[in-house]
């Protein structure tokens, strides 16, 4: 039983679609009530973390994200918003990973950070396994996560940053898995099978 939290800040349909080609059916929930009878659940999130942050607390998904004790993974925003801190808006984040986001120091690269890049394994865990050298995932993004602790994955675009965090039962991917093809479904199998 995996939930997808809707909060009015993602567009769901692409990640339900992509754990339905791994045979499961998420079931999108807008109640933080319903999240507790889930075993699993999936934070995404696209726009401004302000807009997205503010919308966690009015609708009382904070209290329910804090409380929540089983595997809970954001993707791409939903991933920042797990974080301590977002330099996009000046906002506190939900405190669950540990670190700031601060605007991606991209060089004479472009900005956003669009399309696919490899990742760098730093840390082993039940989300990495069977992920290569060489494997790419797809991002769409203009600020990260600095490298700590709960770093599990690594890229670089201009600056190193993280593209997967965890810490306890919190998880966070930078780019989006749905997107990202057979490398893609291959870490959201192992959300899937992940125990905490």
């Amino acid at each position: 039983m995996i939930a997808i939290i809707n909060t009015g800040c993602a567009n769901i349909n692409s990640v339900r679609f992509a754990f339905e080609r791994l045979g499961v059916t998420p079931e999108i929930i807008s109640n933080p009530e319903q999240l507790k009878g889930f075993d699993r659940a999936i934070l995404p999130g696209v726009g401004h973390a302000n807009v997205a942050m503010k919308r966690l607390v009015d609708q009382g998904w904070k209290e329910a994200i804090a409380q929540y004790e089983k595997p809970l993974m954001g993707i791409c925003l939903g991933m920042q918003l797990l974080c301590d801190y977002s330099e996009e808006g000046q906002i506190n984040g939900l405190g669950m990973i540990n670190g700031p986001v601060t605007q991606l120091r991209t060089g004479d690269l472009t900005s956003p950070h669009m399309g696919w890049n490899t990742i760098q394994i730093v840390g082993q865990h039940p989300l990495t396994r069977n992920i290569d050298l060489n494997d790419q995932v797809y991002f769409v993004h203009s600020f990260a996560h600095a490298v700590n602790e709960t770093t599990l994955a690594q890229c670089i675009y201009g600056q190193p940053f993280s593209a997967i965090v965890a810490k306890d039962n919190y998880a966070g991917m930078q780019f989006h898995p749905e997107k990202s093809a057979k490398v893609g479904a291959k870490l959201l199998n192992n959300f899937m099978q992940w125990q905490v």
